[in-house]
């Protein structure tokens, strides 16, 4: 009997990329002190379009981390790419989050800071301008940035349906 050991064939590559944007321990006050759960905010995509966000609780971390992209893969929206970026700008609204996207020109990079650039590093999107206007909360900041894009397919499908 042979064993192989060094079995060294392609590993297989996942559908999604994955990060973790944000780690939280959160505290249930009961009777007899305090419950700690963690709660996991996860953005997954497969850089070609496809994007989501997802937030899941669990008692270690692990658990959670698995529970938040079962949610982003529930919460998976698609993005029309225009050449590496957007079709037009897009101002977004979720809590206090509010955000600016604006298609750059070929070779400018993504210009994003905190949560709306893993959103749209994972989404695909080579060259895009944004700007993140009042709270720095990360989940609410990436809900805001999965909105505009939703908002930017419902533009795209009504102008096909004008047309």
């Amino acid at each position: 009997m042979a064993r192989e050991k060094n079995f060294r064939g392609k590993k297989e590559k996942p559908e999604y990329e994955q990060k973790l944007l944000d780690l939280a321990r959160v505290a249930r006050v009961v009777k007899g002190g305090r419950r700690f759960r963690f709660r996991a905010t996860l953005v997954i995509g497969n850089r070609n379009g496809k994007v989501g966000v997802g937030v899941g609780k669990g008692a270690d971390v692990s658990d959670a981390i698995k529970k938040a992209f079962d949610d982003a893969k529930k919460n998976l929206i698609t993005i029309v790419l225009n050449k590496n970026t957007i079709a037009h700008d897009i101002v977004h609204k979720v809590g206090s989050a509010r955000i600016i996207l604006k298609p750059a020109s070929p070779g400018r990079g993504i210009i994003a800071g905190g949560a709306i650039r893993t959103v749209v590093d994972l989404a695909g999107i080579k060259d895009i301008v944004s700007k993140s206007l009042g709270t720095s909360n990360k989940l609410n900041v990436a809900r805001a940035a999965i909105g505009a894009f939703e908002q930017l397919a419902e533009a795209k499908s009504r102008k096909s349906r004008i047309g």
